[in-house]
């Protein structure tokens, strides 16, 4: 049997369109405080975060950054100074990693706790 038909593993994860802003200066979100996602970013009861509880603002900038549509809504939702302290410590897809790495060689160096 022929699997010329057959998607390659990874296929769908790789045509998943990431968002990825033009600059990490761009990323000017807060800093502290409660952060309310939008419904097309985090679909859950509570969408609600506290960016003072170090759990809660890695939750946020996971979801953010594999859900957001686009550069302006992470510049919106993310700060560059926090992205830079959490990347080492998030799980994300590895096209999305790969996406921003690409991007930010600065992030690269400092690595990521790539998921899949």
């Amino acid at each position: 049997m022929s699997d010329d038909g057959l998607a390659k593993p990874g296929a769908y994860a790789a045509s998943i369109p990431y968002a990825v802003p033009d600059s990490l200066d761009q990323l000017t979100g807060p800093t502290s405080g409660t952060v309310e996602l939008p419904i097309s970013i985090d679909w859950s009861r509570d969408r609600t975060y506290d960016l003072d509880d170090p759990d809660d603002r890695r939750w946020l900038y996971t979801r953010v950054i594999r859900e957001a549509a686009s550069a302006e809504e992470l510049a919106s939702l993310l700060n560059r100074d926090l992205l830079v302290e959490l990347w080492p410590q998030m799980h994300l897809p590895r096209h999305c990693v790969e996406r921003w790495h690409a991007r930010f060689p600065e992030l690269a160096r400092i690595g990521s706790a790539i998921r899949w």
